[in-house]
């Protein structure tokens, strides 16, 4: 064999008993950092585990082929070291934002439960949506000067194709841009209720570009992000869950008012003990105005679930109209007096 290939050869193999080793001891230490109280070591394990085993791969693959007469001399070029530390920079990039994530995903309760005001929590929301673009980009422009390609004509064509990606992709640009605002803002989190445009559903996935909405009709409806930067969106779990309820009721010209207040207050009462409304704020009747057919009042109570409104509504409705039904008070629809003029 060719000393040259015998060499190769034994670094191959060395290599590759290295790769397995440190497999194997990744794996040791993995399962020693579970059993330990503190989470900083699987961080630091889980960052490092994948991209070093492909490090000491790619390294082995290199100087094996690099010793080796395998690869003729015309196509030697590819073994030039600025393509070695290319990969090594990848692989760098990917170990620090595989250690950022992790510590995100690690301490990131802890972190939003200790932020001492709303701008510093904000700040972290958007840092979390745009680390990612931070680290990758700076492994690109590290790359870019490795492999000695000046980038002022990047930058000189990067701008008009710039300009023309602005009108091409400018709604799928503004859509991501959007994705980090709403990331850094928080004006809903997955699980509210929101009413954006004609749509009111819960919200179930926020993306980088479009938010997913379950809506009441149990329907799943795609909202770009930029509609709901740019919109007005109602937050119905925010500040808080419970929900004012608001009840229409019409009564006949000839009724008792104070006897149909104290009624709707009764009603509302029995929706309190059944656990539907709750007490505070207090349930209140209000006659609102002279209709053409009816007397207009309207009840209004709160629910402690904004889920429940539907069911609070049927519940007072039907009592509503059995209670009215027993005490002879008329609820009526539209009618028209036609007076006949004899000739």
């Amino acid at each position: 064999m060719n000393p040259a290939n015998f060499s190769a050869l034994v670094i191959f193999i060395c290599g590759m008993i290295g790769v397995l080793f440190v497999v194997i001891i990744g794996h040791h230490l993995k399962k020693r950092a579970k059993s330990t109280d503190s989470h900083f070591d699987d961080i630091i394990i889980s960052s490092i585990g994948k991209p070093l085993v492909f490090f000491l791969f790619i390294a082995t693959i290199y100087y094996t082929l690099l010793v080796s007469s395998i690869i003729p001399e015309t196509y030697r070029w590819i073994l030039d070291s600025k393509y070695l530390m290319v990969i090594f920079t990848l692989i760098g990039a990917w170990i620090i934002w595989s250690f950022v994530r992790n510590v995100g995903l690690q301490y990131e309760e802890k972190i939003i439960n200790s932020a001492s005001n709303p701008a510093a929590l904000k700040i972290y929301h958007f840092f979390k949506a745009t680390y990612s673009y931070i680290i990758w980009i700076i492994a690109l422009i590290l790359i870019l000067g490795i492999l000695e390609i000046d980038i002022t004509p990047l930058l000189a064509t990067g701008g008009i194709v710039a300009v023309a990606v602005s009108f091409a992709g400018k709604e799928i640009l503004g859509n991501f841009f959007s994705g980090a605002v709403l990331a850094a803002d928080q004006p809903f989190k997955i699980g509210d209720r929101i009413e954006v445009q004609n749509y009111t559903g819960d919200v179930i996935n926020i993306g980088p570009r479009s938010t997913r909405i379950k809506t009441l009709d149990s329907q799943l409806v795609t909202i770009p992000n930029s509609i709901l930067t740019n919109d007005i969106v109602a937050n119905y779990a925010e500040p808080d869950v419970q929900m004012k309820v608001r009840i229409n009721i019409g009564v006949s010209y000839g009724s008792d008012i104070e006897r149909v207040k104290e009624i709707l207050l009764n009603i509302a009462d029995e929706a309190i003990k059944t656990g539907l409304c709750i007490e505070d704020p207090a349930p209140a009747v209000y006659f609102l105005e002279f209709g053409e057919s009816s007397l207009n009042l309207q009840l209004i109570l709160w629910t402690h679930e904004y889920s429940l409104v539907f069911d609070v509504k049927d519940y007072i409705n039907t009592k509503i109209f059995k209670r009215f039904l027993e005490e002879g008070i008329e609820i009526p629809f539209p009618q028209v007096d036609v007076h006949m003029r004899s000739s």
